[in-house]
């Protein structure tokens, strides 16, 4: 690599090094005015030394996310440009944890960190990064609400600007790319509720209620009794509210609690919608018994989530996600998903792959966020406001990318009624 002098020359060696790149792929703008990198490339300015020292510190996904959302990093232009360039970008690209720096490597950071006046001690994390614990058991009760409350306890009014009036925190099925959120969001509440076989007077279990939608959507609908559970209290109050606004109190039970404490069942039909993500991989085989004990023979459980599809390297633990937006959050390969439903005793119906939907959800959501963003600073913070924008604008990169997926698994317990001998019945 060519000597560099300036100070956004510097900025961008080291970032070059970071990513493992010859070059970078952004246009780099430092704190003094000064510039480097392709011209009419992404721009991404470095605000603060500060910004250099969480390089220092953290020289990953983390230290660059730590910078982002502190405001000593930003990316004036449009988000997804700048996110791309960078994800797309040598180890960035390169899915699971970051290969360490060489010793050469990191001296020729600290060398330029020391020529910019960035030395000093490790800067605090933003008080957004969660209290990550690498000890102990994960997924127990109090663990889990602790990482259920670290994500959705942050403010309704805030996820109401991001998720629209629907409020529905999960991938949308779209028609086409012109459907529209509100529009996309009421086809997948109906084609969950078909996919169950929902019938007047059934009684069906919502695992991870979230702001009540579907529980509202099936019994205005459908004619069912909903019970839903979370952990988060937030979320809890304001289903509740809409239950109560909606005159549904007499069919829609809102709960805070834990899914291995329903202890009420039978149930016809279980809906779990972007929440299996925080059971664990240890604790699956224990997820599918409870639902699968809770099921009357003949119910249908609907599993919505998320999906690993990277192939056996597993996510960074340390990197952005875990540490700001999903403590303690497993994702599993589709196989793995419908080979633990199928150990439980559940007998697959139908499996679909949604995942080109999700990335157009979250586009949707960042452009809501985007739309509303001084007022979504004023209710969650700034910080947490970049949180957000990072995280669902990286999360739509993952997606159109492949790393991640979204799939539908439908199941059945076995006895009572056969299912359909066609998907027909549910399209």
């Amino acid at each position: 690599m060519a000597k560099r002098t300036g100070v956004a020359a510097r900025l961008a060696e080291v970032l070059a090094i970071v990513l493992g790149t010859a070059e970078i792929p952004l246009r780099l703008k430092a704190w003094d005015g000064s510039e480097a990198g392709p011209v009419g490339a992404p721009v991404v300015e470095f605000r603060t030394r500060r910004a250099l020292r969480r390089m220092l510190w953290s020289p990953g996904q983390l230290g660059l996310s730590r910078a982002y959302i502190s405001g000593d990093i930003d990316a004036p232009g449009n988000v997804f440009a700048s996110f791309g360039a960078l994800s797309s970008a040598g180890k960035f690209a390169e899915p699971g944890p970051f290969r360490p720096l060489t010793v050469r490597e990191f001296g020729t950071i600290l060398k330029n960190a020391a020529l910019l006046g960035a030395l000093g001690p490790n800067p605090a994390p933003p008080p957004e990064e969660a209290k990550t614990v690498r000890a102990g058991r994960r997924h127990t009760r109090k663990r889990d609400a602790a990482a259920i409350s670290h994500h959705y306890d942050v403010g309704n009014d805030f996820y109401a600007l991001v998720l629209g009036p629907s409020l529905v925190y999960s991938c949308a099925v779209w028609q086409d790319g012109n459907t529209g959120l509100e529009a996309a969001q009421d086809a997948k509440l109906g084609l969950v509720c078909r996919k169950l076989g929902l019938r007047p007077g059934m009684r069906v279990l919502d695992v991870g209620c979230g702001w009540g939608s579907f529980a509202l959507h099936a019994a205005e609908n459908y004619g069912v009794d909903v019970v839903g559970v979370t952990l988060s209290r937030e979320q809890a109050a304001m289903a509740a509210k809409r239950v109560a606004d909606a005159g549904l109190t007499d069919r829609v039970a809102i709960r805070v609690q834990d899914y291995r404490d329903v202890d009420d069942g039978p149930f016809d039909a279980i809906s779990s919608i972007g929440m299996s993500e925080h059971v664990g991989r240890e604790q699956m085989a224990g997820y599918v018994a409870k639902l699968h004990g809770l099921l009357r023979p003949g119910g249908r459980l609907l599993n919505h989530a998320i999906s690993w599809n990277a192939g056996p390297t597993a996510p960074d633990p340390d990197s952005f996600i875990p540490r700001y937006v999903f403590p303690d959050g497993e994702m599993l390969g589709l196989a793995e998903m419908v080979g633990a439903l199928e150990s439980g005793g559940l007998e697959v119906l139908d499996v679909e792959a949604l995942r080109r939907h999700y990335a157009l959800t979250l586009r949707a959501w960042v452009q809501n966020l985007e739309d509303h963003w001084g007022q979504a600073t004023q209710l969650a913070g700034e910080g947490r406001s970049r949180v957000w924008r990072l995280y669902m604008a990286a999360s739509a990169l993952g997606f159109e990318a492949g790393i991640s997926g979204v799939n539908q698994v439908l199941v059945q317990r076995p006895g009572g009624a056969e299912p359909p001998l066609r998907r027909t019945a549910w399209l």
